[in-house]
C-alpha cells in the first residue's frame, strides 16, 4: 500500500506576497506542511508541485521532492485539480503506481499528525472517493447569512422551513479547511471536483484550522503557534 503526499505551492500569492515560503514563527511556512507528512509512517514520500525556484530551494531543503510545476497550471485562475493530475501523472511515470493521494496545503501549518492520518484511515473505512476536512463554521446561511433580491431587499441565504429564532435552532453547517484531503490517483484522473463522487469529511478543530490567505491569517497563526497550538 503505498501513501504519497503531495503540497501544491505556486509563487504567485496577491493576498499574501511569498506567503509559501514566508517565515512563520522562524520557519518557512511550506516547512510545516512538509515536516507533517515526514513524520508519518503511512506516508512514502512527500512532493512539492511548484513553478517557483525559492519554493522549491526550500522545500528541498527540508527533504521534498520537487515537481515542476508548468507555468499553464501556475496561474490566479487555474483549477487546482489540473495540478493535481498534473503531479499524480508526473509520479506514476517516475515512480510508478500508487494507492493514495493526499494533498496537504502549504497554507494550513496548524494541522496535527493525527488529522492528516484520522482522513487516510476514513476515507479507507467509508470507501468514499475522497475525505475533506471541515471545521465548524462562524455563521449560518439559515440564521446570519443574507443575500440581495432582485427588489433590492436582503433575505437569509437558506431560509428555514420552520421558525428559527436562535442559532442552535438552525442546521450545523461547517466551513471546509485545507487541512487535508485524502483521495486517490484514480478519482483525480476520472473527475472532477470533491463533490463528483462520494464525499466524507473529518472534523477539524478551530485552533487548527486556520487557513492562510492574508497577512490577518498569518498574524493569527503566530498567535496561536506561540501559545503552542
Amino acid at each position: 500500500m503505498t501513501i504519497h503526499a503531495f503540497i501544491f505551492a505556486r509563487g504567485g500569492s496577491k493576498g499574501l506576497p511569498g506567503k509559501n515560503i514566508k517565515l512563520l514563527a522562524g520557519k518557512p511556512l511550506l516547512a510545516y506542511s512538509i515536516e507533517v507528512a515526514k513524520q508519518l509512517p503511512e506516508i512514502s514520500q512527500v512532493f512539492v508541485s511548484t513553478d517557483d525556484k525559492d519554493i522549491a530551494s526550500v522545500a528541498v531543503e527540508y527533504g521534498a521532492t520537487v515537481i515542476p510545476r508548468p507555468d499553464n497550471l501556475a496561474q490566479d485562475d487555474t483549477p487546482e485539480w489540473f495540478a493535481w493530475r498534473h503531479a499524480i501523472n508526473w509520479v506514476k511515470e517516475r515512480y510508478g503506481e500508487f494507492d493514495d493521494f493526499v494533498s496537504l496545503p502549504a497554507t494550513s501549518p496548524l494541522r496535527s499528525e493525527q488529522d492528516v492520518q484520522t482522513a487516510i484511515k476514513k476515507r479507507r473505512q467509508t470507501g468514499a472517493d475522497i475525505c475533506i476536512s471541515v471545521t465548524p463554521a462562524s455563521r449560518s446561511p439559515y440564521f446570519n447569512m443574507v443575500k440581495a433580491t432582485a427588489e433590492g431587499e436582503v433575505e437569509l441565504v437558506i431560509p428555514p422551513t420552520g421558525e428559527v429564532q436562535r442559532r442552535q435552532d438552525a442546521p450545523t453547517v461547517f466551513d471546509i479547511t485545507t487541512v487535508v484531503y485524502a483521495t486517490t490517483p484514480h478519482f483525480v484522473l476520472e473527475q472532477y471536483g470533491l463533490f463528483s463522487g462520494k464525499v466524507v469529511a473529518i472534523e477539524v478543530p478551530k485552533h487548527r484550522a486556520v487557513d492562510i490567505d492574508d497577512i490577518c491569517d498569518f498574524r493569527l497563526a503566530e498567535v496561536m503557534l506561540s501559545y503552542g497550538e
